[in-house]
């Protein structure tokens, strides 16, 4: 539902309906990233960890906060380098930056749940 690249990690918002069918998008999805990589930087091997942290959000406001916190990550890093960010300027390497325009087919899905739908708005604003 919602990304956020790094340089050296990735934030992901995802639904799955069992712990199992998560580990299996996510291995799924570590092995087209790793691929797509090792082309562009012209080399073989593992790209990743063999590891992610999985918290399941249950509230609107955990989801809400998860949400703000994955959008907002950069500038989190940002001001630990000691560099400003202006209030009003969206990651490019996050889903709050995307655009049909921009990037063709779309990159996320469009959320099953009632939290991830919506209801994590009344939980709290992002503004």
């Amino acid at each position: 539902m919602h990304f956020s690249v790094q340089g050296n990690h990735v934030h992901l918002i995802v639904e799955a309906e069992s712990a199992e069918q998560l580990a299996r998008g996510i291995q799924g999805l570590a092995i087209r990233l790793a691929r797509g990589l090792n082309r562009v930087m012209q080399r073989r091997g593992d790209v990743f960890a063999d590891r992610y942290h999985a918290h399941a959000l249950r509230t609107p406001t955990e989801v809400a906060n998860a949400v703000a916190y994955v959008l907002g990550n950069f500038v989190r890093h940002a001001s630990r380098w000691g560099k400003t960010v202006r209030a009003d300027w969206i990651d490019p390497n996050s889903s709050a930056a995307i655009s049909a325009a921009v990037t063709g087919p779309p990159l996320t899905a469009d959320p099953q749940t009632w939290l991830l739908r919506g209801g994590w708005r009344r939980g709290r604003s992002l503004a």
